[in-house]
């Protein structure tokens, strides 16, 4: 992978990610993103590498976000199963029993 200096100011970085400027600087003040150099003028200028790590970090907030509501959905369904398992007897007729008739509800709804 080529990352050749391209000198991009913070606004041009930002159009090309699709992220504000301010989200850039909080990646730089996070430690996501480095410092980036700065011209003779103190105005920051991004190189193609930087374009690559902020597509990087989109993906991975937005995996994150996934993640983490799927592990919240599996958490609700753990939750609903140990229910059913505490409340089953464990002896009896089959037609009596909550994991049973909660299987056979969901099966019919």
């Amino acid at each position: 992978m080529n990352t050749v200096s391209v000198n991009l100011t913070i606004g041009a970085v930002a159009k090309r990610v699709g992220v504000a400027i301010d989200t850039i600087r909080y990646y730089e003040r996070q430690g996501l993103l480095p410092e980036p150099q700065r011209r003779a003028s103190g105005y920051r200028s991004y190189g193609e590498s930087s374009i690559v790590q902020l597509h990087f970090i989109r993906r991975a907030k937005t995996r994150l976000a996934a993640i983490d509501a799927r592990m919240a959905e599996l958490q609700r369904v753990r939750d609903g199963l140990a229910q059913l398992v505490e409340s089953c007897p464990g002896h009896g007729a089959l037609e009596h029993c909550p994991i049973l008739r909660a299987l056979t509800d969901t099966v019919h709804a």
